[in-house]
């Protein structure tokens, strides 16, 4: 792969100090699954619940490498024509009527209605041709000169028919586009597919990317994840509010905590001019960490536990 940003993710230890410099905390694995993937010219396909920095791990390196971003957000319906391109039939139109006396013109002279359709197929070319050519996401990351970052973002969403239509692209970086012939990547763009694994991926998909699972991070990582984060944050707090999140992940809850709700809860505390957790504050905040009201009752009676617990391990340097 003849890429212009070897040279940053040249090792796995590069890429990790990459990451961190743009405020992404990874683990081992992850920082070599994208050595892996720019090395092999290979798609990852990144899966794990929502909220555990799948999405963000794609805007990192596309930010620690100064490349663009295209994003295509996947859903239940999304076809080729909104994934790969589209025809500008509102400017074709237009053009039409502004040349519908030159095409009369062009037309004038034919003997036959076979003559007619060989001339009309000349000016059909004209009208589906670059000048009129939407790109949308996967044809804009083929297409781009410099490479880019294209993030296929909860995959899992769009039907097994779009899963399939991928699989070219995932392959071989290029695409064929009837009008236009086969279009392929001159710099192939580093690619990130999302899942929350709402449905299981079809085997050809898996075949054609590196699998990388992200999970909910060890107190250790998420403690250096909140002090990048959220620096206002002192170290006695840090401990305790982490402390309590993994708690709470014990619970049997309908939607447990993410990193980024222990981030959005470690900033409120802030505000709050928050020193040590208190089961009055943790009552008040619970929403933020808790997004179904069954989830807030339930541990609601686990607070004065859960806090005395979560002021213990940060005393103990848990």
């Amino acid at each position: 792969m003849n890429a212009p940003f070897d040279r940053k993710l040249a090792s796995v230890d590069a890429v990790a100090e990459g990451l961190v410099s743009v405020g992404y905390i990874p683990n081992r694995q992850i920082s070599t699954a994208v050595f892996l993937a720019e090395r092999l010219s290979k798609p990852i396909l990144v899966e794990g619940p929502a909220g555990v920095g799948k999405t963000e791990l794609a805007k990192a390196v596309a930010s620690h490498l100064s490349l663009p971003l295209i994003r295509m957000q996947c859903y239940e319906g999304l076809d080729e024509s909104k994934a790969l391109y589209e025809w500008k039939y509102g400017k074709q139109l237009l053009y039409t009527q502004i040349l519908k006396d030159k095409l009369g013109e062009e037309m004038r002279g034919t003997a036959s209605l076979k003559d007619a359709l060989v001339k009309l197929d000349a000016v059909d070319d004209i009208f589906f041709s670059e000048r009129f050519l939407d790109e949308r996401p996967l044809l804009k990351a083929l297409r781009h000169p410099g490479g880019a970052v294209l993030l296929i973002d909860e995959v899992d969403k769009a039907d097994q028919e779009f899963e399939a239509f991928l699989l070219e692209i995932l392959s071989d970086f290029q695409v064929t586009i009837p009008e236009l012939g086969t279009v392929s990547a001159v710099v192939p763009p580093l690619v990130f597919l999302t899942s929350n694994s709402t449905r299981d991926m079809g085997d050809a998909l898996k075949r054609r990317c590196l699998h990388l699972h992200i999970g909910f991070p060890d107190p250790k990582l998420e403690r250096r994840i909140i002090e990048v984060r959220v620096p206002g944050v002192g170290e006695r707090l840090r401990r305790q509010l982490v402390s309590y999140v993994q708690q709470l992940r014990g619970m049997d809850l309908k939607k447990l905590p993410s990193v980024s709700e222990t981030i959005d809860w470690a900033r409120v505390l802030v505000l709050l001019h928050a020193e040590s957790l208190e089961p009055d504050m943790v009552r008040d905040t619970l929403n933020v960490l808790l997004k179904f009201e069954e989830d807030v009752e339930a541990a609601g009676i686990q607070v004065p536990a859960f806090v005395h617990q979560a002021l213990r391990d940060a005393e103990a340097g848990i």
